[in-house]
């Protein structure tokens, strides 16, 4: 990765570019790419596959707990919100902490819409005549932190009674048509868990209600989880392309950006407050079916008759992100990146979300460091990024990615990302199929932090009867651009499933020190997971991908769509299509063991070339260009955020699912 040469580079790290500057070093990189061709040079230190190893085993052996301990502490001195002056020094430090350790850094800013809340009230009007004013903030973090908001939801005053709607799933909806309650007009309160925040206001506009309040059931912290409500990725006044100063960007009124934002205004409310007002509910009882998982105790969904007056005022604002970035580069495939990332930015104090991963990432740049002193390059260019304004829907990411995306798409090998690191006990991890293997031999090199006797491997088989390996499908953190958008290989990894501060103002650093990895063996276990993972990608001759682990989860896909058809659906040429897919990475598999060694051969080093190029490349072959179907900012056909029946083949899934309801319609 070229060191920017001017004030203004043209690199993946400038935000801004000109087209006549983009065509020059375009054809700059040609000539030198072709005089490399014929003129090569054996400018690589002397790093075999076995000091490697041994690099590979310092990284692991440098690792600090107090360190890691110290990065948290600092990062979460105060809140840092998105497009704050706050946000602004978290940026800072990450930056000068790079630049400490002698890292090549860079800073890309963009500005983007983001949201903040102006004015929020919440009055309860009982059927007595008595009135209740809600606390809307945590207890004691009243003007210590954001208030508690929906990120894009728009301004609105209601007056209205209120209906429980359990999930505000489709089926809650029709269970409460059912029992003859009907919701339009009203004020509905619904439980987080089944549905997205923006999915559970969406429903709730289709079935007539007028404002939603959300609260997290079974919260003992009484916290109060914030969150954004926009459908979709990245600035909405950008979509699909990276902001770039004084380029195009959509108005505030124009149809592409309103229809990511809700039509009726939401707020997040504590258990506390819901329990209010959920217990002065009368009406009909509460459905026997909800109740299994209902910890809140109360008795009717209503309608009313207690009446709620809702007032929220929003204020949307383009503000400057910064994206900063730290480049080690690669000694022989300079031009290839391993890419790990983190976002930094924290709707309250975000010592789990996000900062238990920045501060892994911070002391991974520590820890590279020292290898390079020691004498060590990587192979190829490892990437250390730091987003922002993740939590407004991946802003940072996702506009770095679209405004890269075709430089990113000839030359990243892999995007790992870690956004809450530590939440609790527990290895988890999702990943694209081909780096399923490369998972499992790492987590044989790193001890389990909660047991000296096992390693991570072992304790993950114990726990989960298996190896389980999830895949990349949701659209919650800042993988989504790299593979949905740019179809890159990707990893996402953390300890502990989840954590009952997430969001709030509880979100501490006494919080992680107390419950969440008091000791912060956690955190080193994951920092040398993400760390090794990044070594292995770098350093490794071959790149370690197997795409017979990719074929074998096709062919599940495969045996799960065939169980939704009836025989005069022939599934033939998709298992024709995968047999072939699996005689390729049979073949790959097989000249990984001739290409592997390293030589000085450079006819031997172009073969070798030629292979890692069709391995990294190979997961673009899943894209479709111009997007999927009514959602075609997704280009990944395999791995996509799912909607109906089954995760792949999401053409022949969306065919079925709009069949279905042809005929439902025509039965109707």
């Amino acid at each position: 990765m070229a060191q920017p040469l001017s004030p203004k580079p043209t690199t993946i790290f400038s935000s801004h570019s000109s087209a006549v500057l983009t065509l020059f070093f375009l054809i700059l990189l040609c000539v030198l790419g072709l005089y490399t061709l014929h003129h090569p040079k054996s400018a690589s230190p002397s790093i075999t596959s076995q000091n490697a190893l041994h690099f590979h085993e310092i990284f692991l052996s440098t690792a600090t707990n107090t360190t890691l301990s110290t990065y948290l502490r600092d990062l979460t001195l105060h809140p840092h919100l998105a497009g704050t002056q706050a946000s602004l020094q978290t940026a800072q430090y990450v930056e000068n902490h790079f630049k400490d350790l002698g890292l090549s850094t860079h800073t890309v800013d963009f500005e983007a819409l983001l949201s903040y809340p102006l004015h929020t009230s919440v009055s309860l009007h009982f059927q007595n005549g008595s009135t209740k004013d809600l606390i809307l903030t945590e207890p004691g973090q009243s003007g210590r932190v954001v208030n508690p908001y929906h990120a894009y939801s728009p301004s609105g005053s209601v007056f209205a009674k209120v209906v429980f709607v359990n999930y505000g799933r489709e089926e809650d909806y029709r269970t409460l048509v059912g029992l003859g309650v009907n919701v339009s007009g009203c004020v509905v309160v619904a439980r987080r868990g089944e549905v997205s925040r923006g999915g559970v206001i969406r429903k709730a506009k289709e079935n007539g209600a007028v404002a939603v309040l959300l609260y997290t059931d079974g919260d003992k912290f009484n916290g109060i989880e914030r969150g954004t409500v926009m459908r979709g990725l990245g600035d909405p006044l950008t979509p699909g392309w990276g902001d770039v100063e004084t380029g195009e960007k959509l108005g505030l009124e124009d149809s592409d950006v309103l229809k990511r934002f809700p039509k009726i205004p939401s707020l997040p409310i504590s258990v506390h407050n819901a329990e209010v007002i959920l217990r002065s509910l009368e009406g009909f009882k509460v459905p026997y079916e909800w109740k299994g998982t209902l910890q809140s105790k109360f008795g009717n969904v209503g309608v009313g008759p207690t009446l709620v007056n809702f007032t929220y005022q929003e204020e949307k604002k383009v503000a400057k992100i910064h994206n900063i970035f730290a480049v080690i580069r690669g000694w022989e495939e300079s031009d290839r990146y391993v890419l790990l990332g983190n976002h930094r930015d924290a709707w309250t104090y975000g010592a789990v979300d996000p900062n238990s991963g920045t501060a892994a990432l911070l002391d991974i740049a520590r820890r590279y460091t020292l290898l390079m002193r020691s004498g060590w390059a990587p192979r190829r260019t490892i990437v250390l990024c730091s987003w922002d304004a993740e939590e407004f829907g991946m802003v940072g990411s996702t506009e770095w990615v679209e405004h890269n995306v075709l430089n990113l798409g000839s030359k990243a090998v892999a995007y790992l990302n870690v956004d809450c690191a530590v939440q609790g006990p527990g290895f988890f991890a999702r990943a694209t199929p081909q780096l399923d293997d490369l998972i499992i031999e790492v987590t044989k090199k790193i001890k389990n932090p909660d047991s000296e006797r096992m390693d991570i491997y072992e304790t993950w088989v114990a726990m989960n009867g298996g190896i389980n390996i999830q895949r990349l499908s949701g659209v919650d953190s800042d993988y989504a651009a790299f593979l949905q958008h740019a179809g890159i290989s990707a990893v996402d990894m953390y300890y502990g499933r989840d954590f009952p501060v997430y969001h709030t103002a509880f979100d501490s650093y006494d919080w992680m020190l107390k419950s969440g990895d008091p000791l912060f063996q956690r955190h080193v276990a994951v920092a040398g997971m993400w760390g090794l993972l990044a070594l292995r990608l770098a350093d490794d001759p071959i790149l370690p991908f197997n795409y017979l682990s990719y074929t074998a989860q096709l062919q599940k896909h495969v045996n799960a769509l065939g169980n939704l058809l009836d025989d005069s659906v022939s599934l033939h040429p998709i298992i024709l299509s995968i047999q072939d897919l699996a005689a390729a990475a049979q073949g790959a598999e097989e000249e990984r063991k001739l290409r592997g060694t390293v030589t000085t051969d450079y006819l031997l080093k172009l073969k070798r070339r030629s292979l890692n190029d069709k391995l990294m490349l190979a997961e673009r072959g899943f894209l479709d260009a111009e997007g999927l179907q009514g959602r075609q900012w997704f280009k990944h056909l395999v791995i996509y955020p799912p909607l109906v029946f089954i995760l792949c083949f999401y053409m022949i899934i969306m065919a079925m699912y709009r069949s279905t309801q042809r005929v439902f319609k025509n039965k109707q």
